[in-house]
């Protein structure tokens, strides 16, 4: 199975590099984060999500936190030494290498994000770090990323990677075949491997006012000054993981996800997202 980049008609999954005239997903997330690497577009198009959502910034940095834990335990009791951060964005405060070196300090990283911005930045923060790596690519590029030479440059593709796809395939549309795409990536992955995703969630019947929510967010995102931002249900994003063994607690809202310790804060209505972290087992799985 190959796929030919194609790029849907809003435009928002071009490489914009320093484009002034159009919000950027990568910064745009720094915006949200409170960073500093964004323009009046990016700062505009988010705040048409706060209109509706006054505590999306919350759920930004819930999905930051998100990935910490991920890769805190793919790095440690997992044992992952290497891993594949794909729309990795804007660098941050704490990054994806910072937090799987601190147990293994030759964790390989490789980052990439198709935003010549996002590579840019990342080449200059991560000149004095022999191990991790920032790539100019694609979700979508044919044969997956698995296959880009540059990439093989920096991973062991026989051996197991952990990959990460944060916050991503929901600037995916439908016509892409978000589910299919992760597919092909999931046969490519050496046994042993992991794959860890979060994504905008519609939670339609299990809560009807998220639901309504989600809809008016979805909305905002793919018809205003971002253009992309899906939110799909509980069964949609949980295709995602067809193939793997789905570790617990499963795939469930962000801070529910091996939080530090019990909530200190309520939940937000706007935290509309689900993460999950799913392991390619040594044998294949027997699918009904």
């Amino acid at each position: 199975m190959s796929r030919t980049i194609r790029v849907p008609e809003t435009g928002t999954r071009a490489p914009l590099g320093v484009d002034t005239t159009k919000a950027s997903i990568a910064r745009v997330y720094d915006y949200s984060l409170g960073g500093k690497d964004n323009y009046d577009v990016d700062r505009a198009a988010f705040e048409q999500v706060l209109a509706v959502a006054p505590r999306q910034r919350d759920v930004s940095r819930m999905n930051r936190d998100w990935l910490y834990r991920v890769v805190r335990y793919l790095a440690g009791q997992a044992g992952i030494d290497q891993f594949l951060d794909v729309g990795a964005g804007l660098p941050a405060v704490v990054n994806t290498h910072e937090v799987a070196q601190l147990g293994n300090r030759a964790a390989r990283v490789v980052y990439v994000d198709n935003d010549p911005l996002c590579a840019a930045h990342g080449r200059a923060i991560l000149a004095q770090n022999a191990f991790t790596h920032i790539v100019c690519g694609d979700l979508l590029e044919e044969g997956t990323l698995l296959q880009n030479r540059e990439v093989l440059g920096y991973l062991e593709p026989d051996r197991p990677v952990g990959l990460i796809v944060c916050g991503l395939l929901h600037h995916l549309d439908d016509e892409f075949d978000p589910a299919g795409v992760i597919r092909e990536y999931i046969e490519r992955l050496p046994r042993g491997s992991y794959v860890a995703i979060s994504h905008f969630w519609d939670p339609a019947e299990e809560d009807p006012a998220g639901h309504e929510l989600a809809v008016r967010l979805q909305r905002v995102f793919v018809e205003g000054g971002l253009g992309s931002g899906r939110y799909r249900t509980r069964e949609q994003i949980r295709a995602y993981f067809c193939g793997l063994e789905l570790l617990e607690p499963g795939l469930v809202p962000l801070d529910d996800w091996w939080p530090f310790g019990p909530a200190v804060h309520t939940r937000p209505p706007e935290a509309l997202m689900l993460g999950g972290l799913g392991y390619k087992p040594n044998s294949p799985l027997s699918l009904r």
